[in-house]
């Protein structure tokens, strides 16, 4: 287990390194310059080389690289080339709105998907179960914007049981307006998210519905349905933790989103903002923060599997 341990986290490593080149220099090929900005349409070239100089633009692209990594490693995420203030500092006060919001997300994706995606394998071949499908299918094909817009219209609008856009200025000092305002966005996302891994789910059960321990147990006395919910289900828990990865990285993606939508003061406005001003210290660092925690479930998802399940251990072994 250490061995495989070690191995994993050398590929971690080696992953957040190519990640932070590819997107530093993604970064500098988009067109714009911070400098004008800063400067002004009015400025004189002169004004704006000077300004390119004291933010260090103008050094070579392996310095600026360079330093960049060398200020993560010491902790330091560097600071705003616009307002001079410390990304660390500004991502730590935005992930108190990310956050919460992708575990509520998360927490309405299994609430949906375990139940209903047992169920309907459960009863597949009825109408019920049919339908389940289906629906999951057509909620999991809806875009999480257009998800969240008629999420606003109906229980925003038409209802008036949740706010429509906004967080409480006060955060999360006034946690019942905080939660409240966070609501509809974590359904939005834990509604499609919740689909997707629905489907997913009912494939694992008929899978496990079809192997050999399942059909024993049936042989012994059990029924069908029983056998499966006894020692089918619980070998379906082990696939669910490996796709689970990836449901988080699409929240990640979909908060951006939706953030946006509801005017939320997350990580993910503050990357769209950032990336209009074209603020890159900014950008560059939030994107390697948001890659290094999708890495990281992997990596964490990758230790479970391979504790858990004996097979993976005998092929490391």
């Amino acid at each position: 287990m250490l061995r495989y341990a070690l191995t994993r986290g050398v590929l971690l490593v080696a992953g957040l390194l190519v990640s932070s080149a590819i997107i530093f220099l993604t970064l500098r090929v988009f067109p714009g310059d911070v400098a004008q900005l800063i400067a002004g349409t009015q400025a004189s070239p002169e004004t704006v080389a000077a300004l390119r100089e004291s933010l260090g633009l103008n050094r070579p692209i392996l310095a600026q690289y360079s330093d960049w990594i060398g200020g993560i490693l010491r902790g330091d995420l560097g600071t705003s080339q616009l307002s001079g203030a410390s990304v660390g500092a500004e991502l730590a006060e935005k992930a108190r709105v990310t956050v919460p919001l992708g575990i509520l997300a998360l927490t309405v994706a299994l609430l949906i998907a375990l139940p209903f995606g047992i169920l309907s394998a459960l009863l597949r071949g009825r109408a019920v179960g049919t339908a389940m499908s289906v629906g999951a299918q057509a909620v999991a094909a809806v875009p999480v914007i257009w998800a969240g817009m008629m999420l606003v219209v109906v229980f925003a609008h038409v209802l008036g049981w949740l706010p429509a856009q906004g967080f409480p200025r006060a955060g999360w000092s006034e946690p019942g307006k905080a939660l409240e305002a966070l609501l509809l966005p974590a359904l939005t996302i834990g509604i499609v998210e919740g689909a997707m891994l629905m489907r997913f789910v009912r494939s694992a059960t008929l899978q496990a519905a079809s192997q050999d321990f399942v059909r024993t147990a049936a042989a012994k006395g059990l029924t069908r349905r029983q056998a499966l919910v006894r020692h089918g289900i619980p070998a379906v828990g082990l696939s669910i933790v490996t796709v689970l990865g990836l449901q988080i990285a699409g929240i990640i993606v979909g908060s951006v989103v939706i953030e946006q939508l509801f005017t939320l003061p997350g990580i993910g406005r503050m990357l769209v903002t950032d990336v209009g001003t074209r603020d890159l210290v900014k950008v560059q660092s939030e994107l390697l923060v948001l890659t290094g925690f999708v890495l990281v479930v992997g990596f964490v998802v990758d230790l479970v599997h391979h504790a858990v399940d004996p097979r993976q251990r005998a092929e490391a072994d």
